[in-house]
């Protein structure tokens, strides 16, 4: 099954110590670049993400964020009263040495260090619903990268059709092409009625027929075309393939334009370079 290279997924997660969004974004690379933007508390799970992402994933660039905003809800604060009780009998006995001196207020105690125990939110935890949300965006980025293949697949076999049209159209047109071609050429020696050796004229007329016949060039494409519809029921990575392909039609259309000897064998192969650039410009986009 064909791949795109274009695809978005997005997952989050709500809990009593805040929230986790993880996003996967996916565009067009010739290679598979991997670029990470996560919180600091939890950059060591990039490298598990980057392994997943090469075990699935052959080209495009990918972009993997992670938002963890953590809750207030989320962290009990308590007063340690063994540190307060401490810090009290001290401020006792320096009033007791010090009496003008400057007693603190509550909030200046509660910044005092010890005072105020924190309980801190479980790190691990949290890693582990990062994980869990990192496999379901994954398995939704390769499932819409399909998705999206499947739809460049049928865009492109469309174009294939109108392919093979124009090879067909031009075969069929060819024998009459080169019979019009030799008689044309008569029509205009029996016009300046002059005398020829006929071995020359036969000569001549045969190399106009070589040069008129474009039967390899329309075969090649036929085989060409035969070969893009087979890489895309192929499973797997076929993109640079099918760029080749492009490359290939491409270079025989051109050919088929230099040998045409009618209007009706240069409309084609304009036609036949449309369909393959059109092709072309799809073909970008897949993995």
């Amino acid at each position: 099954m064909v791949h795109s290279m274009t695809a978005f997924a997005r997952h989050s997660h709500d809990a009593d110590w805040g929230n986790l969004q993880l996003e996967l974004r996916s565009v067009n690379q010739r290679y598979l670049d991997l670029h990470f933007r996560l919180p600091e508390s939890l950059r060591d799970l990039e490298s598990t993400w980057r392994d997943q992402l090469r075990a699935r994933l052959a080209r495009g660039k990918i972009e993997c964020t992670l938002r963890f905003t953590p809750s207030t809800a989320g962290t009990s604060v308590t007063v340690n009263r063994d540190r307060l009780d401490e810090l009290a009998r001290a401020l006792h006995e320096i009033r007791g040495l010090v009496p003008d001196a400057d007693m603190p207020d509550a909030l200046a105690l509660l910044d005092h260090p010890g005072v105020i125990d924190t309980e801190e939110t479980d790190i691990e935890q949290i890693r582990q619903v990062a994980h869990a949300l990192f496999a379901r965006a994954l398995d939704d980025l390769v499932v819409g990268r399909a998705r999206e293949g499947e739809q460049l697949a049928e865009l492109i076999r469309t174009r294939l059709a109108g392919v093979r049209e124009q090879v067909d159209a031009v075969r069929t047109r060819l024998p009459a092409i080169i019979e019009g071609q030799r008689k044309q050429l008569l029509d205009r020696l029996e016009a300046v009625r002059t005398e020829l050796d006929p071995q020359r004229l036969e000569s001549e007329l045969t190399l106009m027929a070589q040069k008129a016949d474009v039967d390899e060039e329309l075969d090649r494409l036929a085989t060409h075309v035969n070969e893009v519809e087979r890489q895309l029921g192929q499973s797997g990575p076929v993109g640079r393939r099918l760029d080749f392909l492009m490359q290939e039609l491409n270079r025989e259309a051109n050919t088929l334009s230099s040998k045409s000897v009618v209007a009706d064998t240069t409309r084609s192969a304009v036609e036949l370079k449309v369909l393959i650039e059109q092709m072309r410009e799809q073909i970008q986009n897949i993995e």
